[in-house]
């Protein structure tokens, strides 16, 4: 295509400057052969909606991330744009840029089935005719040109990628990545693969017990707000924990527990939305973020785990064609992304890789089929992947709500030249905003006066090293009564404890694979947070490392001691009083705060807490709801050195601000700092689950004995779905 017809830097195209019906002429799709076996009722992945075949399918090309090997590598030779791409890391900018070569735009060629028996030229690229071994070769060869994943094993996804669901043929039953070789650890290669063996069967039981919970409660509410709050919930506790596993047993490895865990709940059938379709997506809603791609697949918000166009096959009278359902846009090429109700969102194809050329974008599966939506007018899922200013190379995924493609072109791409196609997405209206907010935050953060609302900048005063602001938009109170602002908690005598305290002898930080260390032994032989800083389960009682340590302050156990790391606000509730919410996005497991206050003696608190002042006392003693455990797992009553009561009332931090909720977001852990014989016990506050910006932050007041419940009962005014209707001081 001419590159004057478009101008030189115009993303708008010219009426009738590109006849795209020369290009619509193609049949790759229906040349396609399922890779997941027909479903029971004959259906195959090009069922249309309402049909029961799984959704998630893959096709024979890819591409597939580090450690996973592709279902049949057969390849046509002949056609190199057919090949998988390989995986690439984000640049600095969190950016992916590809481009392509000159070649014109032309009719797809259906590459071979995997049922396809292999010809001389599948032997001419290197798998034998038969040959299991050249096969297996030809795989772990390509598997070791990919690069390495990010953080925690989260690669970084590009929305043009070509392939739809990661393969199975890579892993082990468990879910592990197939080993390509012996990793010899300090006690030999042996005592390594005991280590190995022992945790995927540990990991095994885990995921029963889960599917087991799964199917006698939320088999039959496939689709609600419930089961997708659980299934999200136990997918990132087991990926927590695979991850604390797998830094004993595979120390330094190339772990992926994202993808382990992901593998296993699609195995096991632990899954939601297992339809695609057309619109909304039940029980998942307009602001819900996401870390990894592999809930997306799960929730059945989108489909493929690496690839950024969805799409299902409908029937067009006689005819079958595609259609999108959502698109995940995250920064691949250079598209207008920041525009909260416009995207203007490149085709996939044309992957620029090391071992091929540039090339035009073909207007065929994904790319077709957001050209067939532009005709029909369907409403797609928009999920904007934004970068995680957290971690190096990870990313967020908002749900955005659904748009329509207002017009598409083909254009040339920067300096390639080669032709991309361009697709315009508005957003409908009358939606919660999502994205919109994300961008109103960033710009408070930044220091925005013009913000409506903002009593303080800081209310702690730089206590904290991050600011809490003070904010109300509700009435005209200038803010809470006068407290003195402290970050912890505040010992007035000391105590003698039961159990002297001994710190560890960890000079370079406690690792987990050190089991003389005295701080994991007291954790069950575990670190209990993950190499990220993330707790890994509620627990009766957190041992941390303390002053009588000999580790450093950025040891891995000491996550709770760090200070405050999130950007909160104090805000003034429509009903509730004053509240605490977070500006910035929040991982499940992530350490909030903890509750700060005078440590009090427990007699000398009204028993039944009817004084209105003791709406600022925490009762340590209280049973927590188990919230973060897994199913199944025993819940333990809190392990307390000696009973905890923490006032507020005239000295405290931004804990005392939480609300109750029935349906909360926050758990509150116990932990205990190794600080010889003084009493060292505190109050610490975790994420449940991922929460995005401006959410209130919420927690369970927990469980009173029975006979104090009448005294003690509160009205709650929460909101939540199924609220219970009462908590207690």
């Amino acid at each position: 295509m001419d590159h004057q017809s478009f101008g030189e830097d115009s993303s708008t195209p010219v009426t009738g400057a590109f006849d795209k019906s020369r290009v619509l002429n193609v049949k790759p799709l229906r040349c396609l052969l399922p890779v997941f076996p027909n479903a029971p009722n004959g259906s195959t992945f090009s069922t249309p909606q309402g049909g029961a075949a799984p959704f998630v399918c893959a096709t024979p090309t890819g591409p597939f991330p580090n450690g996973v090997t592709p279902f049949y590598p057969f390849y046509n030779s002949q056609d190199s744009s057919q090949r998988p791409p390989e995986q690439h890391t984000s640049t600095p900018s969190g950016v992916h840029h590809q481009s392509f070569n000159n070649a014109p735009i032309s009719n797809a060629v259906p590459i071979n089935s995997f049922r396809t028996p292999p010809t001389a030229r599948n032997r001419a690229t290197g798998v034998a005719n038969g040959s299991a071994g050249s096969s297996k070769r030809m795989t772990r060869s390509r598997a070791q040109t990919q690069s390495s994943p990010a953080e925690e094993g989260e690669f970084t996804d590009n929305q043009n990628e070509s392939g739809e669901f990661l393969s199975e043929e890579g892993l082990t039953k468990s879910g592990r990545p197939k080993r390509r070789g012996r990793k010899r650890g300090s006690g030999g290669g042996q005592g390594q693969d005991i280590n190995v063996a022992s945790s995927d069967a540990a990991v095994d039981l885990l995921v029963e017990k889960i599917q087991t919970a799964y199917s006698d409660v939320f088999r039959q509410t496939e689709g609600d707000r419930t089961s997708v709050d659980y299934i999200t919930l136990v997918y990132d506790l087991l990926r927590r924990k695979i991850s604390q596993m797998e830094d004993v047993s595979t120390p330094g490895g190339n772990k992926r527990p994202d993808l382990r865990a992901g593998t296993l709940f699609m195995n096991k059938g632990i899954r939601t939305n297992t339809n695609k379709r057309i619109g909304a997506v039940p029980g998942v809603e307009i602001g819900d973020i996401f870390y990894f791609r592999m809930e997306l697949c799960l929730l059945g918000l989108h489909a493929p785990s690496m690839a950024g166009i969805d799409y299902l096959t409908v029937k067009n009278s006689s005819e079958e064609e595609p259609l999108a359902v959502s698109i995940v846009s995250s920064g691949g090429y250079e598209d207008y992304a920041d525009d909260p109700d416009v995207i203007i969102y490149s085709g996939q194809g044309g992957v620029n890789r090391k071992d091929r050329a540039m090339m035009d974008q073909k207007l065929e599966r994904g790319n077709l089929a957001l050209e067939k939506s532009t005709h029909k007018g369907n409403e797609i899922r928009v999920i904007r992947g934004l970068r995680d200013q957290n971690t190096v190379a990870g990313k967020i995924y908002v749900y955005d709500g659904v748009y329509k493609i207002q017009e598409s072109w083909v254009e040339k791409e920067g300096k390639s030249g080669c032709n991309v196609f361009k697709y315009k997405f508005v957003r409908l209206p009358n939606q919660p905003e999502a994205f919109r907010i994300w961008k109103s935050v960033e710009q408070w953060k930044g220091g925005d006066t013009s913000r409506v609302g903002v009593v303080l900048p800081d209310l702690t005063s730089g206590e904290e090293k991050v600011p809490v602001s003070l904010v109300n938009d509700v009435d005209g109170e200038k803010g809470p009564a006068h407290f003195t602002y402290i970050s912890t908690v505040k010992y007035p005598n000391p105590m003698n404890l039961t159990i002297p305290s001994s710190g560890c002898l960890c000079v370079g930080g406690c690792l987990p694979t050190n089991s003389n260390c005295t701080c994991i032994q007291k954790n069950g032989d575990f670190l209990p947070y993950t190499s990220t800083g993330l707790i890994v389960t509620q627990k009766a009682l957190v041992q941390e490392c303390g002053p009588s340590c000999q580790c450093a302050s950025n040891c891995k156990n000491r996550v709770s001691q760090a200070g405050l790391k999130i950007h909160l606000e104090v805000f003034k509730t429509k009903n509730r009083g004053w509240g605490l919410r977070t500006l910035d996005p929040i991982r499940a497991g992530t350490f909030i705060c903890e509750y700060a206050g005078q440590v009090v003696d427990p007699t000398k608190i009204d028993k039944f807490g009817i004084d209105v002042d003791d709406e600022f006392v925490f009762d340590a003693t209280r049973t927590p709801q188990p919230l973060g455990v897994m199913p199944g797992d025993p819940v333990e009553p809190s392990k307390l050195p000696f009973p905890l009561v923490i006032s507020a009332k005239y000295s405290g931090n931004v804990a005392r601000f939480m609300n109750h909720s029935c349906n909360p977001n926050l758990i509150w852990q116990p932990v205990s700092r190794e600080n010889r014989n003084e009493p060292d016990l505190h109050v610490t506050f975790f994420a449940i689950r991922h929460i995005p910006p401006m959410a209130e932050l919420t927690y369970d007041y927990g469980v009173v004995p029975d006979d104090e419940i009448d005294q003690r009962k509160r009205k709650c005014l929460c909101g939540a779905a199924k609220c219970k209707g009462f908590f207690c001081l």
